[in-house]
């Protein structure tokens, strides 16, 4: 069995992808000079909030998925973000290579939650490697398995994300609901002649702040 070793260089947001997406440079190391003719990459990206501090004013957002602070020692576990893959061409020693991390904007997926409930800072997160790896074997042609223990860390700044969901979603957010509820809203829209989304939104906001105690 080769060794191979991750790392990941830089994560970066793509201008001109179909979906928001980030890309991850990775270097993949071969230890012991053998050929690798081509190889087919997964990656598990896992976030793990433990591992940051958190300010006050991000409590808000968090308590909504982790409860409130005193909790946290006991709810801040690592949870996973995204599946990705991606294929390898080949080399010998060492390479680089971007890994797509396409991301959704979905409040109901808990990586973007997360994401939009953290200010500023760091977002630690864990790269788990897979895949088959195409070698020059004994009869000419061999294959083998990355090793399950194949992993790296990276800190990725939240600013990062922010400005790739600006590429694609400026100063907009995404909250998928059932078709009887945008029925139920255009309606309201219509009979009260508003104009934007926005508007029959915090019109029905306003009016919830009224009636609470």
């Amino acid at each position: 069995m080769s060794g191979y070793g991750f790392s990941v260089l830089d994560i970066q947001a793509e201008p001109y992808a179909a979906v928001p997406q980030l890309s991850a440079r990775l270097r993949i190391s071969e230890a012991t000079g053998q050929v690798v003719h081509a190889m087919v990459l997964r990656c598990q990206v896992r976030i793990e909030p433990q591992r940051r501090a958190y300010a006050p004013s991000d409590e808000t957002g968090m308590r909504a998925l982790f409860g409130d602070r005193e909790r946290w020692a006991d709810t801040l576990r690592p949870f996973l973000w995204m599946q990705c893959s991606t294929t390898v061409q080949g080399f010998r020693g060492s390479t680089e290579v971007d890994l797509p991390l396409p991301c959704s904007y979905d409040f109901d997926v808990i990586g973007s939650r997360y994401l939009h409930a953290v200010g500023e800072g760091d977002v630690p997160l864990s790269l788990m490697f897979s895949g088959t790896v195409f070698t020059r074997g004994s009869t000419g042609f061999g294959v083998e398995q990355v090793p399950w223990d194949s992993d790296t860390r990276y800190a990725l700044p939240v600013a990062v994300w922010r400005r790739m969901m600006d590429l694609y979603y400026p100063r907009r957010g995404w909250i998928g609901v059932d078709h009887d509820t945008v029925a139920a809203l255009a309606d309201y829209r219509a009979r009260h002649g508003m104009t934007s989304w926005d508007e029959t939104l915090q019109r029905l906001l306003a009016g919830e702040r009224e009636v609470t105690p």
